[in-house]
């Protein structure tokens, strides 16, 4: 590890949206990523190196092309990257929507949601906690706002979210003691291709949805924060409501 490199974070979901630009601001604050997603089409050392404005010298990403419900692979990833670095940050980015009513919802839909939304969090947690807990690091699990709300046209993707900001609350009770941050990001509509399976979308004023650059810059600011110091949960909505039907 070099001098410039001297914190390791894993992030799921970085191909695209939130998780590309949360990689991109770890990179910008010096972090080596190992970014988990479908595809990448760009790297993004070699963008922030080029920016007159950073003001650190950027880190290093390295794209992993991985199924997240491939466990088995997912575990053999995991376990190599932890062979190599001293994984400090986990964000745990990676979701999958599927909205209509429950009983139009098939089987796959139903599974897929689950385990991209829950059970992939929770595994990558129990793969890496140890690690965690010795550098005293933190997991920042991106849920949903819809975690707190009820969801009709939603109703799994929203029970999804709220296990998953139900695990992060409890966990961080299990760990504050080891000095593990656990932060629950539950933004609001986001201008992403999460609605990509939805016959909605963001509405077209700006003040109508959230950038994925602003989740970004809250991941920034959460780990920005001196030692001791915990924001558990953090609910982002843009100042209007508006939908779109497609």
């Amino acid at each position: 590890m070099t001098d410039q490199i001297k914190k390791t974070a894993i992030v799921t979901g970085a191909s695209s949206g939130i998780g590309r630009e949360i990689s991109r601001v770890l990179i910008e604050m010096g972090f080596e990523v190992y970014g988990f997603g479908r595809n990448f089409s760009g790297n993004f050392s070699e963008d922030h190196e080029n920016k007159e404005e950073a003001k650190v010298k950027p880190g290093v990403f390295h794209p992993v092309v991985c199924d997240l419900l491939d466990t088995q692979e997912l575990e053999r990833q995991i376990k190599q990257i932890r062979h190599q670095r001293e994984v400090a940050l986990l964000v745990n980015n990676a979701g999958v929507g599927y909205y209509g009513l429950h009983e139009e919802l098939n089987t796959q839909k139903i599974q897929k949601l689950v385990r991209t939304n829950l059970e992939v969090p929770m595994i990558l947690t129990n793969l890496l906690l140890r690690d965690l807990k010795r550098y005293g690091g933190t997991i920042i699990n991106i849920s949903s706002v819809t975690a707190e709300l009820n969801n009709p046209h939603g109703c799994a993707y929203g029970a999804t979210k709220a296990g998953l900001s139900s695990f992060s609350r409890s966990l961080f009770d299990e760990v504050r003691k080891y000095g593990v941050r656990v932060v629950n990001i539950q933004p609001d509509m986001t201008k992403t291709d999460l609605y990509r399976n939805a016959d909605f979308t963001q509405g077209e004023e700006e003040s109508s949805y959230l950038l994925p650059e602003e989740v970004a810059d809250t991941v920034r600011d959460i780990i920005q924060m001196r030692d001791g110091v915990v924001v558990t949960e953090i609910t982002m909505r843009p100042q209007l409501h508006r939908i779109r039907r497609r």
